[in-house]
């Protein structure tokens, strides 16, 4: 009935290339916020973070800008990408740990963002950690 069966697994180059536009949102979304805590201001990230009772908030504030808009270019490019992605997961798997304990616990709905996307987008940073970054990117381009 369907061209492909649903129940048999996808060939390897599908499955490989699949990881691009992963790489590609993912990429995007960490630039994004990373480009746009430099251009609000990182004292505004810090004053966030320190109400959130953080340690170092003014120096973490430039550490997760950091990390979000090198780590979100390099992950765009697929270059140095199981890094990369590493780098990403940590930074969401903490903030989602952050987002839960100390803003809205338990997650509280509605327009309140809560942890959820923290944990979606650190889960898609380790699958770009563990399987690299596919055959379209600048790692597998420099590994020939």
């Amino acid at each position: 009935m369907f061209p492909i069966d649903l129940l048999d697994p996808l060939p390897d180059a599908v499955v490989r290339h699949a990881l691009l536009p992963l790489r590609i949102v993912l990429g995007v979304i960490m630039l994004d916020s990373g480009l746009g805590k430099w251009r609000r201001g990182i004292a505004g990230t810090g004053r966030w973070f320190e109400g959130l009772g953080l340690p170092a908030p003014h120096a973490l504030a430039c550490w997760v800008a950091t990390v979000e808009t090198v780590c979100g270019a390099l992950l765009i490019a697929g270059l140095l990408t199981p890094f990369a992605a590493a780098a990403v997961a940590v930074n969401m798997t903490v903030a989602a740990w952050v987002q839960k304990t100390r803003v809205h616990a338990p997650f509280q709905g509605g327009d309140v963002q809560g942890y959820e996307l923290d944990i979606i987008l650190a889960a898609a940073a380790l699958t770009l950690a563990i399987a690299g970054a596919g055959p379209l990117s600048l790692d597998a381009l420099l590994s020939r």
